[in-house]
This record gives C-alpha cells, sequence and structure tokens, in this order.
C-alpha cells in the first residue's frame, strides 16, 4: 500500500501537483489550492495534530502515512513531514490507494 501511495506522489510531483514543507503547505493552504494532506507518521506528535486540527478548520481530508524520509524520496527532496496534494483527480487516486 504504502509503496503505491509513494509511486502516486512520484508522478504528481513530476506533474506540479504537490507542495511540501510547512511554508508551501500553508502558502497553497491560503488560497485554497489543497485538496489533501499528506502527514507523515513519524512527525512529532504536536505537529501532526496541528495539522489535523487545521485541515478539520479548513475542511481538507488528511492522512497520515509513512516515514517523513519515504515521503522526502517520494518527491525527490528532503525528508518531509508535509504534502498538499493540489489536484482533486489526484487526491481521491491518493486516498482510494489508503482504503
Amino acid at each position: 500500500m504504502n509503496h503505491k501511495l509513494l509511486t502516486m506522489l512520484g508522478f504528481a510531483k513530476k506533474a506540479n501537483k504537490v507542495t511540501s514543507g510547512e511554508e508551501g503547505v500553508k502558502s497553497f493552504l491560503k488560497k485554497h489550492a489543497v485538496k489533501l494532506l499528506i502527514i507523515a507518521e513519524d512527525a512529532p506528535q504536536k505537529k501532526k495534530q496541528n495539522w489535523a486540527e487545521m485541515a478539520q478548520e479548513m475542511q481538507i481530508e488528511y492522512i497520515e502515512a509513512c516515514d517523513k524520509e519515504s515521503l522526502g524520496i517520494a518527491i525527490g527532496t528532503s525528508p518531509r513531514a508535509i504534502i498538499g496534494v493540489l489536484d482533486e483527480d489526484m487526491a481521491k487516486s491518493l486516498k482510494n490507494i489508503m482504503k
């Protein structure tokens, strides 16, 4: 399951349909462009809780998946605790993988 998720994230990154890191995600959240948040399972509990609350306030779905290292590798960056998916179809596909 995680392998499929990471592969899809790689495709999404190549299609320029994701943003990552706190500042990048917050920037797109302000524009109401984020369709799904992916929070790393090994992110600090306080951070996970803050992102989950923010997602609920903005009525955006979120999932906890993988570790920071794997998420970063999937999108070709350093380890990432948070990723924002910017495309509705890609978000649906990622949610379906996690079911």
